[in-house]
């Protein structure tokens, strides 16, 4: 996985579990929401970065 999207990655999952706690915390909803989306985006982009890496081998 190349150095910037493995930081892209690990950067929109640590923001959303932020979001989604400070969500929980609040009692507010949308914002909760937002921060699983966020972490199912990061997700999403870490797991394509390793398929790339393993096609390259």
């Amino acid at each position: 996985m190349s150095g910037e999207q493995k930081t892209k990655a690990m950067g929109e999952q640590a923001k959303g579990k932020l979001k989604e706690t400070a969500g929980h915390l609040t009692g507010n909803d949308r914002l909760t929401a937002e921060g699983r989306a966020e972490q199912a985006k990061g997700d999403a982009r870490q797991a394509k970065e390793k398929a790339k890496d393993a096609f390259k081998h």
